[in-house]
């Protein structure tokens, strides 16, 4: 088995060609040969980490690795995986994924078991009384037979379907925990860290399943929000001043939007809305009260007095009924998000007020395949 120094030249070392026959190692083949060697868990996320080491002069993740020695814990690799390839929490969802399954397994097998317990149980007695209905002498020796017999096939049973229940008990509140933990993973894979809005990723899923059912190709709608001349804002007060303000926004417009809209920061200084229930004018109305909101927004440090408003948000609508489909939605809703921009800032613009042509911009960034 390959020590740690082993397993850092063999991380450290790209492949480079051989000299004798003129061959170049194959780094796939390096990565499985080491991964074997150090006893690590074959999952896609370790393959990743491995081939990443081998395949780079990343020294500091050699290293990490080589640290962790022979048989190293997934935890431990986990942890250098988020440092080094900066994963986000989607190998978490799949993880507790994986182990729901494998605790499921675990309660069928026992499941299996316990039907096992009770067929052999049920064949004891099935005997039992087959030997009672053969009519034999009853006497003392015959009769504490089949009461042994039946006494201990009945505290066995007994004792296997206690210890069984006791397990699928415990199983079960694992699988509780793990849906817990499944659920909150699968939130943060979907949450954007600086706002706590949905992110792009949920956005793109949402705004495909307008066009699921009829009620949301009828009733839905699309608002692009994006904050005016934030580059400045950036370049005047620094980037730390510019997430908080990023975060105040964010705040605003969820607060503006209601249980009726979807909100998800899309982009840096970028948030889209999905309406459901709204006609056109009511949409247009929740787009004028976000940018009221913000506009009247003071933008103040309380600590230092430092003023950093007026913070103006230009924004573009498009009812679903007025596109073809999600990508449509979006390019007409993006052309009116630009035309508030060209008209002058903090406004809003519909896109059924637009004539055709214009940009478009790819919205679906996460497009499965």
């Amino acid at each position: 088995m390959a020590t740690g120094k082993q397993a850092s030249q063999a991380a450290s070392t790209p492949p480079r060609a051989n000299e004798a026959s003129g061959n170049r190692r194959d780094p796939a083949a390096t990565v499985v040969y080491t991964m074997r060697q150090l006893a690590v868990a074959g999952l896609p996320r370790n393959y990743e980490l491995f081939y990443e080491a081998i395949t780079t002069s990343n020294k500091e993740l050699s290293a990490a690795i080589s640290a962790l020695g022979s048989r190293p814990c997934q935890k431990d690799l986990d942890e250098i995986a988020r440092k080094f390839l900066h994963r986000n929490d989607e190998w978490q969802v799949c993880e507790a994924r994986d182990s729901i399954m494998d605790k499921l397994s675990e309660i069928l097998s026992l499941l299996r078991k316990e039907r096992s317990t009770m067929e052999t149980y049920g064949k004891i007695l099935c005997e039992t009384s087959t030997g009672l209905e053969s009519r034999p002498p009853l006497n003392r020796e015959f009769l504490e037979k089949i009461l042994n017999v039946t006494a201990t096939a009945t505290r066995s049973t007994i004792d296997s379907r206690s210890a069984i229940t006791t397990t699928i008990n415990d199983r079960s509140n694992e699988l509780q925990e793990m849906k817990s933990t499944l659920e909150k993973y699968k939130r943060l894979a979907e949450t954007d860290s600086l706002t706590q809005l949905y992110n792009r990723r949920a956005f793109d899923r949402t705004l495909t399943g307008i066009y699921d059912d009829a009620r949301g190709e009828l009733f839905g709608a699309l608002i692009l929000v994006d904050i005016d001349r934030f580059k400045s804002i950036n370049d005047r007060f620094g980037h730390p001043v510019g997430d908080r303000i990023i975060q105040f926004v964010a705040n605003i417009i969820r607060s503006s939007a209601g249980e009726n809209a979807f909100v998800a920061r899309t982009g840096g200084e970028e948030f889209a809305l999905v309406v459901n229930g709204y006609n056109e004018d009511r949409t247009a109305r929740l787009a004028e009260d976000i940018r009221e909101a913000v506009h009247s927004a003071p933008f103040i440090n309380f600590s230092t007095g430092a003023n950093y408003g007026p913070v103006t948000v230009s924004l573009g609508l498009c009812m679903s009924s007025q596109a073809q489909g999600p990508d449509d939605l979006y390019r007409r809703a993006d052309r009116a998000l630009y035309a508030s921009k060209a008209a002058g800032r903090n406004r809003v613009t519909r896109a059924s007020h637009l004539e055709e042509g214009g940009l478009m911009k790819n919205w679906l960034l996460y497009r499965s395949d």
